[in-house]
């Protein structure tokens, strides 16, 4: 078998890395990092912290298209910045070391997690920076001065199964009425308070989540993907407040006015 070479990086994970134990690995990022909940709340997962797994592996995927991956001189030894922290503030990195299995087309093979200040990290002449995604600051906030465009029957169509149970049942055109109407209520809401619309990273884009609160209205039940356009912005689509904390994380923890993990 023909293994990687030492500066080919592969857009996914588990391409680039051998990490046999990965479930081990994540449970030790998590004890390193600042404290943050990394389950879901209301979606089954097949294996624990699936927040953190994610965000390790897109991040990963991101880093490997900005080519911020440091290798050491004698290709032994590869490190990039998970972009966590520790409590104290400390950056977190992950490092690899050359693989020595056969049998595997891995170049590299996952060694630890360590703090920016560790002795292991001396190996390396400079230390890569955290992945970047984006280079106007405004597109992170929501311009309440543009019109806000909605297929609502489209949305709802194509995302029923994300509904909540109580009103999945529902008369189509009460349904679209109910929807249209926690749009209205996201709209003002972000008009008082810009928080409100948190970023996402999606595809090269970033694209902003709104709450759409359809029973209660102290509580959201669904996030509305808002994407920019050139003097509009267009709701794309719906996801579960699982689907869209998983995506707001991968930039950076959300506030938690309403969403939450």
């Amino acid at each position: 078998m023909e293994k990687n070479k030492p500066y080919d990086f592969p857009e996914h994970f588990r391409d680039f890395v051998f990490m046999p134990k990965f479930d081990d690995n994540i449970e030790m990022l998590a004890s390193m990092a600042e404290p943050e909940n990394w389950d879901y709340q209301s979606t089954t997962a097949s294996h624990p912290k699936p927040i953190l797994r994610n965000y390790l592996t897109y991040t990963y995927k991101r880093v490997a298209e900005e080519r911020k991956i440091a290798i050491t001189s004698d290709e032994e030894f590869a490190c990039w910045n998970t972009g966590l922290i520790t409590k104290k503030q400390e950056p977190l990195f992950a490092i690899l070391e050359k693989n020595k299995l056969d049998g595997l087309a891995h170049y590299w093979h996952f060694w630890k997690f360590c703090r920016k200040g560790e002795w292991d990290l001396n190996k390396f002449s400079s230390l890569p920076e955290m992945a970047h995604y984006f280079d106007d600051p405004s597109v992170l906030v929501f311009d309440t001065r543009k019109e806000l465009r909605v297929n609502v029957e489209h949305i709802i169509e194509d995302n029923l199964e994300r509904f909540p149970a109580e009103i999945k049942t529902m008369n189509p055109f009460g349904l679209q009425n109910l929807v249209k109407g926690a749009i209205d209520t996201a709209s003002e809401r972000v008009k008082r308070n810009y928080k409100t619309a948190i970023p996402q990273y999606y595809q090269g884009a970033i694209q902003l989540l709104l709450p759409l609160t359809l029973l209660d209205p102290s509580r959201a039940d669904l996030a509305l993907v808002v994407e920019r356009f050139s003097g509009f912005y267009r709701g794309s689509t719906c996801l579960t407040l699982d689907m869209a904390y998983n995506n707001a994380r991968q930039l950076a923890r959300p506030d938690r006015d309403w969403l939450t993990p």
